[in-house]
Order: structure tokens, then sequence, then C-alpha cells
């Protein structure tokens, strides 16, 4: 196995003023090693990495990195700017920027060496260093650690040493006999050291290569910094990792999480004190970090240690700002709820194809249910589904609340959920229930207890107050001046039509194609469920534009590299084979690799599509009583044939932006789709373009 990083994989003079730049010509030298196959679906890979979370960090350092099938072998590359690149740190650009390239399948010893780097980046004499240096082998050399040659000491050395040896011992001798007096033995024995608070921590990143092992060696060196703290921990990276000895958390008094993926097992660490935070956070501010937990553990505060494998571990890290927090906590309502969605939407919508739209009169099956007949069948999909959507507004407030608080966020969210379907306050009164729930439960918690009741805290105290507090709210208070707003936007959702629809579904169509799946997109869809709770004209047009807008971006994807492949890499080609399946489904994310790796081209095609789209299903009158299932519900769809027409237009616009945005592009030729372009391109010889696009 060749070394990790060589002098031709050095730059000491990088010229780029980009991220993106930087990245590619550090990748042009590790194609040219033979350490990359295909340039582009390498940087695709970065990019989405890049997309995750940025990797600049404090210091001036910049570290993109991803693993790829792209690598043939553990790598890195190392540059240094003399103007600095961005990439996303909040003290500004970096000047010393590392590209690390693992394979899919990188073994766990060079993951290891990968991780050492990242320790290394902590120490401030290893970047002073890498600053000054002035030649590539030298910097090489000092990334991979290489002990540097001892220098031989001459051979007349030892003579003066022996003289030496000799010389100070007449010197030495009289000193103790020049004191008859002797030394007081101390009256009582010192006092034995003051016990240090011992804290245990978890660090790990998407990746799992670089900021798991810079946050470790952070909180580490910031208990070390301090006399009386000592830190301890697991890092859950990319080789796995090796858990924490039982009695060494047994032992801890205070516990850090800095991760930005689920940290695994959580639930050793039940029961202390602990602060939750990304792994930035780690990094940049240890010894916040660790004040923040012994002050927690002064208080008494304690966790439930919940292991949670959801995006709901990260809501409210510290160091964000309350929309960023706000976004995190509706996200993790939302995110539990669409399933209920749609599993309870697409068996309503079932039970209205097979028995017409009188199903939702027929009675309850558990009294009359014949098996031969097709209504009982169709009555039964109906009161299945309507069962499974009747916990939408419920579960939606309960993992908001879930979000900001944790469990004891549970009980009152789903208490005040189940009051704003009592009060129809519908889904906005989901949204609020959540969010007064949660804050009820942190006001609550941050109460300082005796520590006779803190046991008894989570299950008993925390859901009897917070759910007194909550339904007192929402019954009396805020309920019912939601419930009337609710009416408000039905009746107004009633009323469209002409222009109004159709500028309702052009906004729609933006909001489900700008971020393919994120906040935004979630946000169009959440709006239009919950018109489905109470389904009316209005709700069921919203619906069908929203899931029409949905499908344009994966499509559009997918159609453009079936008809200009050579504008895309293989990888992406690959990828709209998929996407045609996933666009069909409804799956807007099916297009977030193309969005990844070229942002400004393909997010304002596929956002133009959507408004087309949009628009056309509005001014169609084409209506959805499914919330899901893309062309698989189309027999479910009112005036179906103008909704595929309304999908079609949207597509063809996104498709032919796209395409004349990427060959606009000013840069070189490209050859092949297999990445033998980049490589034909390094030999100065004419890549050859394929006549068939």
């Amino acid at each position: 196995m060749s070394e990790m990083i060589t002098a031709d994989l050095v730059d000491l003079d990088l010229s780029a003023d980009t991220k993106e730049a930087a990245a590619r010509a550090l990748a042009e030298r590790m194609i040219a090693q033979g350490r990359v196959t295909d340039l582009d679906g390498f940087l695709a890979d970065v990019a989405a990495r890049e997309a995750q979370m940025p990797t600049g960090l404090d210091g001036g350092i910049g570290i993109p990195h991803c693993r790829s099938e792209h690598v043939t072998e553990p790598t890195l590359a190392f540059g240094r700017s003399a103007d600095g690149i961005d990439f996303g740190a909040p003290d500004g650009p970096a000047d010393l920027i590392f590209l690390i390239a693992a394979p899919a399948g990188a073994d766990d010893a060079h993951l290891t060496i990968l991780s050492s780097l990242a320790r290394q980046l902590m120490d401030e004499d290893f970047k002073a260093a890498l600053r000054t240096a002035t030649d590539a082998g030298a910097t090489a050399a000092l990334i991979r650690g290489d002990e540097p040659e001892p220098t031989p000491e001459p051979e007349s050395t030892p003579e003066p040493s022996a003289e030496l040896e000799y010389t100070p011992e007449p010197e030495s001798t009289p000193e103790p006999t020049a004191g008859p007096e002797p030394t007081p033995e101390p009256e009582t024995a010192p006092a034995a050291p003051a016990a240090k608070f011992k804290i245990v921590a978890v660090t790990s990143c998407p990746t799992g290569i670089a900021h798991t092992y810079m946050a470790a060696e952070s909180l580490e060196k910031a208990g070390r910094d301090a006399d009386d703290v000592e830190v301890v921990v697991e890092t859950q990276g990319s080789a796995g990792f090796t858990r924490l000895a039982p009695e060494v958390i047994a032992g801890a008094d205070g516990v850090i999480f800095a991760h930005d993926v689920p940290v695994r097992e959580k639930d050793r660490f039940a029961g202390k004190p602990t602060v939750d935070v990304g792994v930035k956070a780690g990094i940049n501010r240890p010894a916040e970090l660790i004040g923040e937990v012994r002050d927690k553990a002064a208080r008494g505060e304690t966790t439930s240690g919940a292991a949670s494998a959801t995006p709901v571990d990260r809501a409210g890290d510290a160091g964000d700002g309350y929309g960023t927090k706000l976004r995190k906590w509706l996200m993790s309502g939302v995110s539990y709820m669409v399933p209920f969605v749609a599993a309870g939407g697409l068996l309503i919508a079932l039970g209205f194809a097979i028995g017409g739209y009188t199903i939702n009169k027929a009675p309850s099956v558990a009294e009359h249910f014949v098996w031969t007949q097709t209504d009982s069948w169709a009555a039964l999909l109906f009161q299945v589904g309507s069962v499974a959507f009747a916990f939408l507004v419920p579960v939606l407030a309960g993992f908001i609340a879930y979000g900001m608080a944790d469990r004891p966020g549970l009980v009152p969210g789903f208490v005040g959920g189940s009051i704003a379907l009592t009060i129809n306050a519908g889904f906005l009164g989901g949204l609020a229930a959540g969010l007064i729930a949660g804050g009820v439960v942190m006001a609550i918690q941050k109460v300082n207890v005796p520590p006779v009741l803190r046991g008894i805290m989570p299950v008993v105290v925390i859901p009897l107050i917070s759910s007194a507090v909550v339904g007192f709210l929402m019954f009396l208070v805020i309920g019912k001046p939601i419930a009337s707003l609710q009416r408000a936007l039905t009746d107004w959702l009633n009323s469209l039509s002409g222009a109004n629809a159709i500028i309702l579904g052009i906004i729609l169509g933006l909001m489900m194609c700008f971020d393919l799946g994120g906040p935004l997109n979630k946000v169009a869809y959440a709006f239009a469920v919950g018109g489905l709770a109470n389904p009316t004209e209005g709700s069921l047009k919203v619906m069908a534009a929203v899931m029409a807008a949905g499908m344009v971006p994966p499509l559009a994807m997918a159609l453009a590299t079936t008809v200009r492949g050579r504008l895309f890499t293989k990888t992406e080609r690959e990828n709209g084979k998929a996407a045609w399946v996933l666009g069909a489904s409804f799956i807007t994310e099916g297009a977030i690799p193309f969005a990844a790796a070229d942002p400004l081209r393909v997010i304002p095609a596929s956002m133009a599509g959507g408004a087309v789209t949009g628009a056309l299903s509005m001014a169609f009158g084409c209506t959805l009583r499914a919330p899901h299932g893309g062309i698989f519900v189309v027999p479910l769809i009112g005036n179906p044939f103008l909704y595929l027409i309304a999908v079609a237009a949207g597509v063809c616009v996104s498709t032919a932006l796209v395409v004349i945005l990427k060959g606009m592009r000013k840069s070189a030729p490209e050859g092949g789709a297999d990445g033998a372009g980049d490589a034909t391109a390094q030999k100065g010889e004419e890549p050859k373009i394929p006549v068939a696009a």
C-alpha cells in the first residue's frame, strides 16, 4: 500500500479562490497519482458531503472529505492558500486545506491514520509548521508524522562529559554537610488532592473521518488544561468504535455528546447530566461545554438517555440560533408524521377508489362486514386509514415537543395535539400545541428540585404539570383563536379560483423544488396534508399541486441524463436511472445527488419546472385525496389526464433549462462519460465526444 500523502499531493501555492475550485485542484493531483478514477464523480461525493455541513474549522482550516467509490485507496492531499478560501468557518477563510479521500470500503488502519491527522490539527505548533514549510516533500513527511532522522553526536563528546561528571562531585558533596540542621518532618500528612470531575464524551460526524476525532482531541485537551477535570472520549467514527468501559461510564459525573449523527447505544449514559451539541461545538468551544456539564451537575439536572436514532437527537443545539432550533423542532414533528400520512392517506384513497366517495357513510366494519362484498372491504380500508390519519395532529405535536425536550415532552405534546383535534384547531393547533408542550417541559426541567424528587420527575411530575398547563392553554386560551384561523384558512382555500389559485400553485411548486425534501419542501407538503384531515375542494387541489410539483425534479434529471448524457458523469447517469422510479413515486429527494454536484444549475431549473406544474395543476382544477403515491394513484386524481399533462410540462421545462445551463458552462471540453475525458485532458489530447448523446 502506497503512502497516504506524498510530495506530489502537496500544493504549497494553491491558487483556487473557491472551495469547489480548491477541491478540484487537489483532486486532480489524486487523479494524476491514480488514487481517484472519476474526477467529476468524486467531486460530486465531496459536494454532497459539504452540503451536509460546512467543513471549515476555526483557525484557518478546511477539511473537505468524503467516502467514495471512485477512490482506489485512502488518500490525503494538502494545499496552502495565500489569500484564504471560504469553507464556512465562523472565523473566516481557511489557508490550510486538506482533501481527504476514503474508499467506500476503507480499511480501519488507514482510517486510524486519518483520525490521527484530525487530532494533529488541534496542535498549534503543527499548524505553524505547515504555514512556514517551503518544501513539498518535507510537508508531506510532517503530515505523515515521519520521525526526523536522529543527528549523530560527535565522538569527542563522551570525553569532556566524563570530566564534567567528575567535576561536580566535590562541589555537590559538601552541600549536605554544610547544613547540620535536620529538615523538620511535617507534623501532618499532606492533604489528598481533590477528586477530579469526570466526564465521558461521545463524538461523531456524518463521514466519521475528521470532525469526529478533532472534537475528541479538542475535548481531551480542554480536560488536560483544567486541573480538576478528567475527560474520556468514545469516538464513533467510520472505523467503528470501542465502547467505553461500563465502570468508566458509571463513575462519570457528566456526559458530553458532540455529534451530527445519532449516538449509538445512547441508553448507556442514562441518568447523568448531559450536554448535547453538534460536533463543531466540540471542536470550537470545548471549555464552554465542560463548564455547561459541570453547571448541570451542580443543579442536579439529568437526562433519561433515550436511545434515539433520529435527527431529534440534534434538535436544540446550544450553538444554533432560535430560528434554526425552531426549524429542527418543526421538522422533527413532520418527519414522524409522514409515515402516518402515507399509510392512512393511501388506505383512505384506496377505500374511495374501490367503494366510491360515499364509502365514508358506511357503518363500522366491527358491526357489519360481509366477506363477499366489495363495499365491505372498501369500508375496511377506509376506516383503518381514518384511524391512522387521526394520529396526524397528535403525532405532529408530540414529536415537536420531543424534539424540544426529549421524552418528557411526548405526553403533553400528544395531549395538546388531541385537544387540537377536539376543538377543531387542526394542523395549526397541532403546531402550537407541540411548541407549547416543549416549552413548558423545558421550563420545568430548569427548576432545581430536591434530590429526593429527581427520580420521579420524568415519570410523574413533568407529565402531570405539563399536561395540565398545556390542556389549560389549549382549551381556554389559544385553542379557540387558532380554530377560528383554521376555519378561515379552509374557507379561503375553498374560495380560490382563477388567478389566485394559479398564484398559490406557483408558490407551492417553488417551495417543493427549492430544497428537494428539505424544510421548505416539508412545510408545503405538511400544509397540503393538513387540509386532508377535513377535505374540501380547495384542500384537494392543493394536495394535487404539491404532489405534482414534487415529482418534477427527479423526473427532469432522469430525462436530462437520457437526452444529453454527455453533460453528466457516469455516476449521475446511473442516478438518473433510479430517478425515474423515485420521481414517479413522488420522492423529490431523488434529485439531491444532482443538486449537490451542481446546485446553481439544477435547483433553479427544478424550481422553474415545479412552478409551471403547480400553476397548471391548480388551473386545471385537479384534485387528489391520496397524500402520496405519485403516478400509482392516478386513478384517484380528479382530471387525471390534465394532471399528467401538468407534470409533463414541468418536467420538460426543467429538463430544457438544466441542459441549457449545463451546456453554457465555460470549462474544458468534457470527455467520455466514464471519466476518460479528464484523463485525456491531462495528457494534452483532445477528448473524443461521442456522436450519440
